[in-house]
């Protein structure tokens, strides 16, 4: 029996698959080269550019460019500080504004009254126009209701002089010849007059005041600076008959402190 050898291995032959078309990607396209890239990929398939940048921060406004604004900080880093220092002088231009208008100083002076506290001051002098027997003008400004300045006719005016300006911040009137109702009733009493008010300065500011016809003070807000007189006019009255003056039980001025 013949010895035969084992044959020689021959390798197979490969086998040709037909490979299918690429599919054109329809991810976003790379910002370098313009290559579609499948969706998810991080860089480009082609060039390997970036496919996702970071966004450029917006630019700064003008006024960020002053300092103490003019650099960019992480979030919280000096901000609180910046705003208020922005706050500060939007605050000190409006109060600057305020201070050089008629109008801004009326409301900054109004604010002043209605916060601060207010103290009674007495006239250095007071006179009255006319006044009816036994019923002077200093009747008037005497801290009781039951005595009062009586005006024999209307127009009729009572003057209060201060020896010193000072910021009037309200008047109150007592009409009437007692608190008591029923001896209310029994006497004249204004319920209409003038306050004409004069500043050191010479200016001279009116207001007309309307008095309800019931016992009791009457409270009239002025809010006028360095005043030096106050002159109250009558100009109506109820309950007028022979042998009755229209009375004025007492008039109070309150300054602020």
């Amino acid at each position: 029996m013949v010895a035969v050898q084992p044959a020689k291995p021959i390798a197979r032959r490969p086998v040709v698959r037909p490979v299918a078309a690429d599919e054109e990607p329809d991810g976003p396209p790379c910002p370098a080269c313009g290559t579609p890239n499948l969706p998810g990929r991080r860089f480009c398939r082609r060039c390997a550019a970036p496919l996702y940048t970071r966004e450029q921060p917006a630019p700064l406004p003008w006024w960020r460019t002053v300092w103490p604004f003019r650099r960019r900080v992480r979030g919280g880093s000096g901000r609180a500080l910046r705003r208020t220092m922005m706050v500060l002088a939007v605050v000190g231009l409006l109060f600057a504004g305020f201070l050089f208008l008629p109008a801004g100083r009326y409301l900054f002076e109004d604010v002043r009254d209605k916060l601060g506290g207010t103290t009674e001051i007495s006239p250095a002098e007071v006179t009255a126009s006319a006044q009816a027997p036994g019923h002077p003008a200093t009747a008037a400004v005497d801290g009781l209701t039951d005595k009062y300045w009586g005006a024999p006719e209307l127009g009729s005016s009572l003057t209060c002089v201060f020896d010193k300006p000072f910021r009037l911040v309200g008047v109150v009137v007592h009409t009437g010849v007692s608190k008591e109702p029923k001896e209310f009733r029994q006497g004249a009493r204004p319920t209409r007059a003038d306050l004409i008010v004069t500043t050191a300065d010479g200016e001279v500011r009116e207001k007309a005041v309307t008095f309800t016809d019931k016992p009791g003070p009457q409270t009239v807000r002025t809010g006028i600076s360095d005043v030096v007189s106050v002159r109250l006019v009558l100009r109506a009255a109820s309950g007028q008959g022979e042998g009755r003056p229209i009375a004025v039980g007492e008039v109070e001025f309150f300054r602020r402190t």
